[in-house]
């Protein structure tokens, strides 16, 4: 019984520290114009979920999305947003079937959504840590 419950212990371990590594890998991205320089993981779930539609503060969001199949996208909606593709799938089909929501739209790859947000003063998005720069700002997750 102790085998097991070590076992566990270490699975867990190494799950949580991988979906840490996730959410270092990926970042949130908005126009620079924007006030905010922090957000709540929950607030950007409820975002991208559709269930929420204003950045904290008041100013209406748009929610850039990137294609499925993106290593960007798996680590933004496994890590983050604790939904796999299949699950957000369903989940979308649902929404939009009984008219209460749409997802976010489909803007392209990080460098495509760098380039969209950058123009956007309302846009959000994700990408890879290592393609942002100065011309999007990253939002501190908490």
């Amino acid at each position: 019984m102790k085998t097991i419950v070590y076992r566990l212990t270490i699975f867990t371990a190494l799950l949580m520290a991988s979906l840490v590594a996730y959410a270092d890998e990926v970042v949130v991205v908005v126009h620079p114009s924007n006030t905010l320089t922090e957000m709540s993981v929950d607030d950007v779930r409820k975002i991208y979920l559709g269930k929420k539609k204003y950045f904290p503060g008041g100013t209406k969001v748009t929610p850039g999305d990137q294609p499925k199949g993106t290593k960007s996208r798996k680590f933004f909606y496994g890590g983050i947003v604790r939904k796999k593709e299949a699950k957000l799938k369903s989940y979308w089909s649902r929404l939009i079937f009984t008219g209460k929501g749409t997802p976010p739209k489909i803007i392209g790859l990080d460098h495509v959504v760098k380039e969209w947000v950058a123009s956007q003063p309302r846009g959000m998005g994700y990408i890879m840590r290592s393609e942002a720069d100065d011309t999007v700002k990253i939002l501190d997750l908490k």
